[in-house]
Formats: C-alpha cells, sequence, structure tokens
C-alpha cells in the first residue's frame, strides 16, 4: 500500500520508534517535542512517499519519491536504505545527486556515507556546472574529488535544439579520471581524444580546467604552409594564473626559418582590463628596396599593448602600443596586414557637458618609400569641449580648446593652439521647416619650423609664428515633405545652406592635419570641406541638395544629391581636381537601396559638372543571408590630381567575397582584391591596369563545439625584396574544453 507523502526535519527521528518492525503512513509531518535528533555529523532533511525501520538491525528504508539534503549536498532515488551502524546510504534507481558546486551525479546505484559527501555510483553520468559531461561505468567521491574507472568526457551537447540525442564532435576516453576537490580540474590519464570518429591519443596525463578561469595546458597546434617560412607549427600553452589573469606562449617552428616565440598576458582588474604581446625570432632581415640585398642576421621582433581603465564614471584612460624591429617582420610571419604602426594613449574626462582629452601619437611606417625619421609625433594632443549649461539667445553655446605639438627627427616641427566659440539655434516653422543658424569664431596660433624639409609646396606654410582669424554665419534650411506612396511612406527633403566667411589667411600656416580632400555627401554640407583644422574653406557659398526616402514592409530607398556654389570669384586653396575648385562644385550623391536582409547596393559618386565625367565611382553589393552571401565591391577615384600630391592620387580596384554554407556545419569561403589602377590615372602605380593584391580561399566546418578550417592565401604586394607569396593554414579548436 503506497504512503501519503510526508516531510520530517531529521531522518534520524526513526531510531526513536521502540516497536521491532515498524511502517508509517501519514498525511501530515510527524511532531516530535523538545529538539530533534541527530547523527554525530548534523541533520539529514528528508522526504519520502514511504519509510520502514527495522529495529534489530537498525535498518531505515525509504522508498517512492526519496529526497535527502544535507549541507547543501542533495540526493533523489526511488528507493533508499540508511544503516544506521554504519552510517552508510544506499540509493538506487533514477539517483540523481547534487552537490554544491551544482555539478550532477546521474548513476543506477549509489553508496554514499551518512554525510551525502563521499561514495560510489554504478554506471555514473555527471553533469558539470560547466555543461560538460562525464560517464563511466564505477566512480567515487572522496572528501569532495570525483575518481572514474574507463570514462569518457566531452564538453558538447549530447541532445538537439528539440530534445534528441545527438552525438558529439569530439570526446575524450581515459582509463581513469580523477576531478580536484574545487572542481576546477579534470585530469586523465591513459587518454584518447575521438574527433568526428577519428581517434587520436592524448598525453599520459592531461587535464583541463573545468570552471570559469580556463584551461591550463598544451592547446592544439595550428598548422601553416608558406612560400617564405616553409612548414610552420604552433604548439600554444596556456597558462591560467587566476579567473582574471593567463598568459599564453607559442612557439612556432619552421623549417624555411629559425624557431620563434609568441608570448601574450592578459588581466582584467578592478577598473579595467589590458594585454600585451610580443612575437620574437632571430634571422636575416628583408630589404625594404629592391636595390639592397638582403640584410644580415638580427633579432626580428613585434609588441603590442593595449587596455583600457574606468578610474571613475568620468574620468578613463585608453591606450594601445605597436612597434617592429623591421619593415617586413610582420608580413612575413602574419603578425598583421597594416602598412603603419599606430601607438597612443589617451587620458578621458567625459561628462554631459564637457570633454577633455590629452594624448599622443606615434606612428612607425612599413611601406617601402616610409622614411621614419619624417613621421610625425604628436605630443601633446590637448582637446577640450564645453557647452553651456544655459542658452545664448535661444541657442546652445559650446566652446572648443585644441592644442597639438608634432615632431620630426627629421623635417618640420609645428605647434598650434586655437580656441573657438559656437552658437546654434534650431527651430521649426509652422509649415514643418526645419532651420538651423550658427555663428562660429576662432582664433589661431601656430609656429613652425625646417618648413623646407616638406618636399610638397601646399604643405609647408612659412617658418616662424603666425596667428589667424576664423569666423562663419551658417543658415541651413530643410523641408521634410512626408507622405503615402508606392504602398508605402515616402519622403522628399530639399534642402538649402548659405554659408558666409570673410576671405582667411591660409598660405602662411602649415597643413598637417587637412591633406586628405574628397567632396562626398558626408561633407557636402560641412562648414569646413577640409578634413582638420589647419586648413579653413573661406569665401561664401550657397549649397543645395534633396534627399529622398522610399519606405515599403521589405523594400526601402535612401538617396541623396547636391552641389554647392561659391558667391566669391577668388581662388581657393583645393587643390584643382578635387571638385571645389571652380564656382560650382562637382555634384556628389548617395544611394542605398535593400530588399529585405536579402539585398543591399550603396553606390556613391561625383560628376564632374564641366563634363559630366564621373570622379568617383564606388558601389558596395551584399547579396544573400548571413551564412550564403556574396559581395562586391568597386571603387574607381578619376580625380587627376598632380601625382606629386600623394594623399590625392587616383585608384581603382574591385573586391570580391562570398561564402557557401552548403551543408549543415561545412561552408566554403573566399576573397580577393585587384588593382585596375593604371599608368595613365597613376603614373606612379605598378598595376599597370591588372594587378592582384591578394587572394583567399578555404572550407570551414564550425558546430556549437568543434571548429575545423583549411585555407590559401596568396599575397602579391611587394615590400623591398620580399614577397610574402603563398600561405596554406590549417585551423583547429575545441570549443568548450575548459570553459
Amino acid at each position: 500500500m503506497r504512503a501519503s507523502r510526508f516531510c520530517w526535519t531529521a531522518l534520524p527521528l526513526l531510531l526513536a520508534v521502540p516497536t521491532a518492525s515498524w511502517a508509517q503512513e501519514a498525511a501530515a509531518p510527524v511532531e516530535t517535542p523538545g529538539p530533534a535528533p541527530t547523527t554525530k555529523d548534523g541533520t539529514i532533511d528528508f522526504a519520502a512517499d514511504q519509510v520502514a525501520y527495522e529495529n534489530d538491525s537498525e535498518v531505515v528504508t525509504a522508498s517512492g519519491a526519496v529526497r535527502l539534503a544535507r549541507d547543501g549536498n542533495y540526493l533523489a532515488a526511488d528507493r533508499v536504505t540508511w544503516d544506521r551502524k554504519t552510517g552508510k546510504v544506499q540509493a538506487a534507481g533514477n539517483v540523481v545527486v547534487l552537490d554544491p558546486r551544482g555539478n550532477k551525479l546521474i548513476g543506477d546505484k549509489v553508496d554514499l556515507t551518512d554525510s551525502l559527501k563521499d561514495g560510489t555510483i554504478d554506471n555514473l553520468l555527471v553533469v558539470l556546472d560547466t555543461g560538460g559531461r562525464v560517464a563511466a561505468r564505477r566512480g567515487s567521491r572522496v572528501n569532495g574529488a570525483i575518481i572514474l574507472d574507463n570514462a569518457i568526457y566531452t564538453g558538447c551537447p549530447v541532445t538537439s535544439e528539440c530534445g534528441k540525442a545527438k552525438r558529439p564532435s569530439w570526446t575524450i576516453t581515459a582509463a581513469r579520471v580523477e576531478r580536484s576537490a574545487d572542481g576546477k580540474e579534470i585530469r586523465f590519464k591513459g587518454g584518447r581524444i575521438n574527433i568526428l570518429g577519428v581517434s587520436l591519443p592524448l598525453l599520459p596525463i592531461f587535464s583541463v580546467k573545468t570552471d570559469q578561469g580556463g584551461t591550463t595546458g598544451i592547446i592544439i597546434p595550428d598548422f601553416s604552409y608558406s612560400h617564405s617560412n616553409g612548414l610552420e607549427v604552433a604548439v600554444p600553452y596556456h597558462l591560467q594564473f587566476a579567473p582574471n589573469r593567463d598568459a599564453t606562449l607559442t612557439p612556432h617552428f619552421y623549417t624555411g626559418n629559425a624557431p620563434a616565440i609568441d608570448a601574450r598576458y592578459r588581466q582584467l582588474t578592478k577598473i579595467g582590463a589590458f594585454q600585451v604581446g610580443g612575437f620574437l625570432t632571430y634571422g636575416r632581415v628583408d630589404s625594404s628596396t629592391t636595390l639592397q640585398p638582403i640584410g644580415d642576421k638580427a633579432v626580428r621582433g613585434y609588441f603590442e599593448a593595449n587596455g583600457k581603465f574606468q578610474f571613475n564614471p568620468d574620468l578613463s584612460l585608453t591606450t594601445s602600443l605597436r612597434a617592429a624591429t623591421d619593415k617586413t617582420v610582420t608580413r612575413r610571419y602574419d603578425l598583421t596586414r597594416d602598412d603603419r604602426l599606430r601607438s597612443f594613449v589617451d587620458l578621458e574626462r567625459i561628462t554631459l557637458n564637457s570633454y577633455i582629452s590629452i594624448a599622443g601619437w606615434v606612428f612607425q611606417g612599413l611601406r617601402v618609400d616610409d622614411r621614419q625619421r619624417t613621421i610625425p609625433i604628436a605630443l601633446p594632443a590637448i582637446d577640450a569641449r564645453f557647452r553651456l549649461a544655459d542658452p545664448v539667445l535661444g541657442g546652445r553655446v559650446e566652446v572648443q580648446a585644441n592644442s597639438l605639438a608634432i615632431t620630426r627627427l627629421d623635417g618640420q616641427d609645428t605647434q598650434r593652439a586655437f580656441i573657438q566659440a559656437r552658437w546654434d539655434l534650431r527651430k521649426l516653422t509652422k509649415m514643418g521647416q526645419e532651420l538651423t543658424f550658427t555663428a562660429l569664431g576662432r582664433g589661431d596660433v601656430y609656429h613652425t619650423s625646417d618648413s623646407a624639409a616638406t618636399t610638397t609646396a601646399l604643405y609647408r606654410g612659412l617658418d616662424g609664428w603666425h596667428a589667424r582669424g576664423i569666423g562663419a554665419l551658417v543658415a541651413d534650411a530643410r523641408w521634410p515633405l512626408v507622405g503615402a506612396a508606392f504602398g508605402g511612406r515616402q519622403m522628399i527633403v530639399p534642402r538649402v545652406q548659405v554659408v558666409l566667411t570673410p576671405p582667411t589667411p591660409n598660405l602662411e600656416i602649415p597643413n598637417e592635419d587637412s591633406r586628405s580632400i574628397d567632396l562626398d555627401d558626408s561633407n557636402l554640407f560641412a562648414i569646413n570641406r577640409f578634413s582638420g583644422y589647419d586648413r579653413w574653406e573661406d569665401g561664401s557659398r550657397v549649397t543645395y541638395g534633396v534627399e529622398y526616402q522610399l519606405e515599403r514592409p521589405r523594400f526601402s530607398i535612401d538617396t541623396v544629391i547636391g552641389q554647392s556654389y561659391r558667391l566669391t570669384r577668388s581662388p581657393t586653396l583645393f587643390p584643382q581636381g578635387t571638385g571645389l575648385t571652380d564656382r560650382f562644385s562637382d555634384i556628389v550623391g548617395r544611394t542605398r537601396l535593400r530588399y529585405g536582409r536579402l539585398i543591399d547596393i550603396s553606390h556613391r559618386f561625383r560628376i564632374d559638372k564641366g563634363n559630366f565625367t564621373v570622379r568617383r565611382n564606388e558601389l558596395d553589393l551584399t547579396v544573400g543571408s548571413d551564412e550564403t552571401y556574396l559581395q562586391v565591391g568597386y571603387l574607381r577615384l578619376n580625380r587627376n590630381v598632380d601625382p606629386a600630391i600623394e594623399d590625392l592620387r587616383d585608384k581603382e580596384e574591385v573586391r570580391l567575397a562570398g561564402r557557401w554554407k552548403f551543408r549543415r556545419y561545412w561552408s566554403l569561403f573566399g576573397a580577393t582584391v585587384i588593382d585596375l589602377t593604371n599608368k595613365a590615372e597613376d603614373p606612379l602605380s605598378l598595376a599597370n591596369g591588372f594587378a592582384p593584391v591578394r587572394h583567399r580561399l578555404g572550407i570551414d566546418y564550425e558546430d556549437d563545439c568543434l571548429q575545423f578550417g583549411v585555407q590559401w592565401r596568396r599575397d602579391y604586394e611587394r615590400i623591398g625584396t620580399f614577397r610574402k607569396g603563398s600561405t596554406f593554414a590549417i585551423h583547429f579548436a575545441l570549443k568548450n574544453l575548459g570553459r
């Protein structure tokens, strides 16, 4: 007869019953006067459907939905027997044991002590709090440590999203598995790893971390083969010092070069995080020019570090440091594709109405024609902006102060400082027009020396001290016209801007930060269409354009087109070919078309106002989903600017990229960049109409706990006597291993 379920506060209460053989059926808990009896180690919270006690043998038997709990340890089973003399607890039938760390042990038969901490389990399954699973024929737990015989471990899910059983991508089998008492490590003895059905041996003793701190030990190696280095084997070794600190040491072995070592250290602190890394080897240095032979052997290396620290809600420090011993070490060893290394330290204070930045910038050039002693060092670079809390004449006032010192080891030095005030007033009329009025005033002080060292005369300025005053009055009007059309909503926005500014002395001032000039939709309505502070666009002008938007449920168009007209006949500082030298500017625009998430097309253009030649033609097309897609990019700059102005040289290139997911976990991908610039467009170009820059082709396998890929890359760019050539790489990673 099945008893009603009841709960007792202490299992030892059963021992107080004096009868020889006793069975209890009750609908409510038994009440016992005075304090409840306990075992020598404490109290066990207990619940069951039926309980029996044998007085002679002092054995308590509970059956049904049995639940035991003690000191954070929990046991559930169909039947539990407790021997009072020996303190042995035996559970059978759908046994589940849960420890204080959240690890779940599932088995057919479990023998435990009355503390529920130690014991043995047959046909065991351990579900770790980190998501991993260990199954074994037999296991034991002593003082919190778990020892398993003939076990198998995986960090992969063993069921699909719909709850069906699935075969894990990788497993580790071992004759003996030991899990530490603190639950942070699993050690395998005599183990093998099985990956997609392929069995491979492990080290005689192999361990993984099972807490959030990570794994200490060897990580799966990476393999690659390149024309410049031969066969490469990288064997990372990860060191986990604490949950917030780790390091990785990676020896690299090459058949075509001397070995190298890569080291990385990361740390999370109370106020931020930082990481430091470096690469070191010894070998022959490639020449950075084709006229010089390959250099002598030397130590070659690369260093990088970055971090961010938040001292309080307003004050933070951001830093990034990068350096290389020579121009080709980063390309030869695939450390970075950047042709310039940027290092900076930036201390920022940001509040609701203020911004202050104190920074320093250092650059290292890795291009063939870069001369390091002529590359500028910007230190210090100070920028402070303050917005007045109260309006002035109904408008918002912002004050800016800026200071910059540029130093070159061999070349022109420049120091500048300015202070600027800007007033903005925005109004909406009754007919819906948006009117914006701006007044701007700025005072500059510059000092420069060794200006003759700058080869481009347009950038030099004059040596000595120079001052400049800048002022502008701006009126901007937009009239959004919104209504239903074509089954959706459309908006037409005519826009007119008037900028009044007096003639401004510019040629005496050196040009350090305003060299890249490109009229497009993003700066068409800017007050100053130079990119920086050193040059100011004087001369009054009118800018006009129209924006158009159409939005339907799965289709949208967003486009803008515009032009400007100068009200003065005075010459400008813009170089011929930038589209801003005549009274009428070139026509610029942008169009973006989207169809759901399947098609996304963006086109930007600049058309010569005189002969309608396309001076800028840029197209970006994406077709497909997140997993299968095709991307096409095309850029042509046909500005016909003087080739001596390096920052404005013409260029033409095409970019192709795509990914095809042909199976659930398998995908094929590729990408290419081709330089189409010819001698007519850029006399200094080496492309001659068609020159591949780089190709990439590969295949990937990735599921929820395994990633595997094979990739081929070819780089055609030459740096002096060095060319990277082809590289074949194999990447392999086990996810959730010691996560």
